[in-house]
């Protein structure tokens, strides 16, 4: 069995909204995005996870903002005036995902999509619904219900981050 076999359906287009996070592409399917906004600064939440760094007002309801590149086990991001909040729902959430910027927005067969590798490093891919193939190497295309699952967080981050915390305090 090839572990890169995709199991996407080529007969259909995938339509994706390309991200970067600390200069990796990124991809989210266009349904799942209610909308792309600017950076703005966020009202902090006592006792939120790490990667939620906040919360905005969204026409009238408040939203958890999650650093993307903390919450995908990278170092965090500072929001600034190039960042932008990618609004997306999984499910019954409504989420805002800080990504560097946005960088396009394509149409593609969903036969492009290969499913990630099984074996010893499968755990630490369980964010990734498939890689995607493209000019300057690979994207991949974020399952966004994992994602905003803040109980599914990498559990080495945090310790890692824990350890960091505890050597400088």
């Amino acid at each position: 069995m090839n572990p890169f076999k995709s199991h996407f359906d080529g007969s259909h287009a995938l339509d994706i909204i390309a991200f970067r996070v600390n200069e990796q592409e990124y991809c989210v399917e266009t349904r799942l995005v209610r909308e792309i906004r600017g950076w703005s600064p966020c009202t902090p939440v006592p006792h939120s996870p790490p990667s939620v760094i906040g919360v905005i007002s969204l026409r009238g309801t408040v939203i958890p903002i999650i650093d993307l590149a903390d919450r995908l086990g990278m170092d965090r991001q500072e929001g600034h005036e190039r960042s932008a909040i990618v609004v997306v729902e999984a499910g019954e959430s409504v989420v805002g995902l800080v990504v560097d910027r946005v960088s396009d927005i394509l149409t593609l067969g969903r036969d492009r999509v290969q499913d990630m590798p099984s074996g010893p490093t499968a755990p630490h891919l369980r964010f990734a619904e498939g890689m995607i193939t493209i000019d300057t190497g690979l994207m991949c295309l974020l399952n966004i219900e994992r994602v905003v699952d803040v109980k599914n967080t990498l559990p080495e981050r945090s310790e890692a981050r824990a350890a960091h915390t505890h050597a400088y305090h």
